[in-house]
């Protein structure tokens, strides 16, 4: 297995763009290009060769890491007329960075490996200050050994990398870890504003119920006072799987929709119809 010299990413923004950054500091050559010309401008300001397409990165790196938002958006990075496979060989190494469902996970796997590419599941987790840090979280799946020969690269972004089997597993466990987070965010917005009816300080109550057992990753990082605009998303993966593998969730469809009503009441973004 070659090691990695060029990385490439498809998607320059939230989290593309910092990782990028930190890509770069660890002495990585970057290519990356994004729809947004704004974003591919902020890249090319750290240093990121800008390419005009998927192809074109793909052409260019060892390894291609996907950080876009949905299935649908992947398949026309992947797929479509100037995307990965569109460029020619060697095929690159693909990290899938996106939250998909794990079927998707498996099937794309699978489609891949048909044209010779090894397809990695690597969904991040932790968010947008995370990728600032440099410390997201990564649930890693897929072939072993293309795994290890990019965990450095992964590693100059994330400060905790995990390989839990093959591709489909990373989002499992993606997947889950969003059930759980938010049903803590749910939980965390009632018990707050239950404290703030009875007369006591939020951001006091909040302080002292982080040293205690409520303490939970949203009340520590304060994620339910930031737009959430992959809530509905992440629920909808969780109630769908679910539904496949004949589970009753009746916890993880009250959160969906309590986790909507806080966004709605807070004037969060919304997603349009069909984005989930």
């Amino acid at each position: 297995m070659r090691s990695i010299e060029t990385v490439g990413l498809i998607g320059l923004g939230k989290m593309g763009n910092p990782m990028a950054g930190h890509l770069l500091a660890k002495g990585y050559r970057v290519v990356g290009c994004d729809p947004v010309a704004t974003a591919s401008e902020r890249a090319r300001g750290l240093g990121v060769r800008i390419e005009a397409s998927p192809r074109e990165v793909a052409q260019a790196a060892g390894l291609v890491i996907i950080v876009v938002g949905f299935e649908s958006e992947v398949e026309a990075v992947v797929f479509g007329k100037d995307g990965i496979l569109a460029g020619a060989e060697p095929r690159p190494i693909v990290a899938l960075a996106s939250t998909v469902a794990p079927r998707y996970a498996k099937r794309l796997a699978a489609r891949l490996a048909e044209r010779r590419i090894t397809l990695l599941d690597t969904p991040l987790a932790r968010g947008e200050p995370a990728a600032a840090a440099g410390k997201l979280l990564i649930y890693g799946a897929g072939d072993p050994a293309a795994f290890e020969a990019c965990r450095p690269a992964f590693a100059s972004f994330a400060s905790d990398i995990f390989h839990l089997g093959p591709a489909g597993a990373g989002q499992v466990a993606k997947m889950i870890n969003n059930l759980i987070l938010w049903a803590c965010t749910a939980a965390n917005d009632e018990g707050l504003r239950l404290g703030e009816a009875l007369g006591v300080d939020r951001e006091r109550l909040r302080e002292a119920l982080r040293h205690g057992s409520a303490q939970n990753w949203s009340l520590e990082s304060g994620a339910g006072d930031r737009p959430m605009p992959w809530a509905e998303k992440d629920m909808s993966i969780v109630l769908h799987e679910a539904d496949l593998a004949r589970l009753s969730l009746p916890l993880a469809g009250t959160v969906k929709e309590v986790i909507k009503g806080l966004k709605i009441r807070k004037g969060f973004e919304m997603p349009l119809a069909g984005d989930e």
